[in-house]
C-alpha cells in the first residue's frame, strides 16, 4: 500500500525530515504525530504528489513516486481519499453538489449513478438529509463528514487524514475518529492520520510514526504518553 525507504523530503530546498522509512499494509490505521511544524502535513503532501521526493524510493497504491509525472498526478489522487482540517468546500454551492462535482470530475456520467453514490455517502457518514444544505449551514463536525463522505466517493483504498480533529471540540472530535475507525474497518480502508491529540490515541489505539527532529520513528509502544 505505501512505502518509503530512505526518503529525504525538502520544502523550499530546506531538509524537512531526513531518511523516512514507512511501511503500510493494506487495511491498517497508522497515526502520525508530532508538533506542528515538525514535518507531517510535508511527508502527507509528498503522499499524495504535492511535495516531490527527490531522494529515496517511494510507493504507493502501485505508483513510484519518485518518477511520478505530472500526468499521472489525477490518477494516483483517486486512489487517496484525502481529509483536510480545514475542509477545503465549496461554499457556492450545496452539500449534494460538492459531492457532485466530484463525480462529475472522475468520470461519472450517469445521472443515476451518481444521485445513488451521493445518497450513499451522505448516509454513511449521518448526514442523509443535510443534501440541501449550504456548507456554512453545517456545524464544525457535519463539515467534517462531509469532507469524509467526499473523500469517500470513489472507494479508495487509502485515507489521507490531515488532524481532521483539529478545529473540532473534544466530543465532535471523537466521533470523527470513532466514523475513520469504521470505515477502516468495513471497508478494509488504510487510513494515515496526522494528529497530535494523544488523548484521542490513547483511547483508541494503533500502529504511531512520530515526527521529531527531522525524522520518524516507528512507536514501540501503544500509548506516546
Amino acid at each position: 500500500m505505501l512505502n518509503y525507504s530512505h526518503v529525504n523530503i525538502y520544502q523550499d530546498n530546506e531538509l524537512v525530515l531526513s531518511d523516512v522509512n514507512i511501511e503500510m499494509k493494506q487495511g491498517e490505521f497508522i497515526y502520525l504525530i508530532g508538533k506542528t511544524g515538525a514535518g507531517k502535513s510535508s511527508l502527507i503532501k509528498t503522499i499524495y504528489g504535492e511535495v516531490p521526493i527527490k531522494e529515496g524510493e517511494a510507493s504507493i497504491c502501485g505508483y513510484n513516486l519518485k518518477k511520478l509525472k505530472r500526468s499521472d498526478l489525477p490518477h494516483l489522487r483517486r486512489k487517496l481519499g484525502i481529509v483536510f482540517q480545514d475542509f477545503k468546500l465549496l461554499n457556492d454551492r450545496t452539500v449534494h453538489d460538492n459531492l457532485d462535482f466530484v463525480l462529475k470530475a472522475t468520470g461519472w456520467e450517469s445521472n443515476k449513478k451518481r444521485e445513488e453514490r451521493i445518497a450513499e455517502v451522505l448516509n454513511e457518514v449521518g448526514l442523509p438529509t443535510l443534501s440541501l444544505k449550504m456548507p456554512y449551514q453545517l456545524s464544525g463536525g457535519e463539515q467534517q463528514r462531509l469532507v469524509i463522505a467526499r473523500a469517500m466517493l470513489n472507494n479508495p483504498p487509502l485515507f489521507l487524514a490531515d488532524e481532521p480533529t483539529g478545529n473540532l471540540d473534544p466530543e465532535t472530535s471523537d466521533d470523527i475518529l470513532k466514523l475513520l475507525i469504521r470505515i477502516n474497518q468495513e471497508h478494509n480502508t488504510s487510513v494515515l492520520m496526522a494528529t497530535h491529540n494523544y488523548q484521542l490515541i490513547d483511547r483508541y489505539p494503533a500502529r504511531i510514526y512520530s515526527c521529531a527532529n527531522t525524522s520518524v520513528t516507528l512507536e514501540k509502544g501503544i500509548s506516546v504518553r
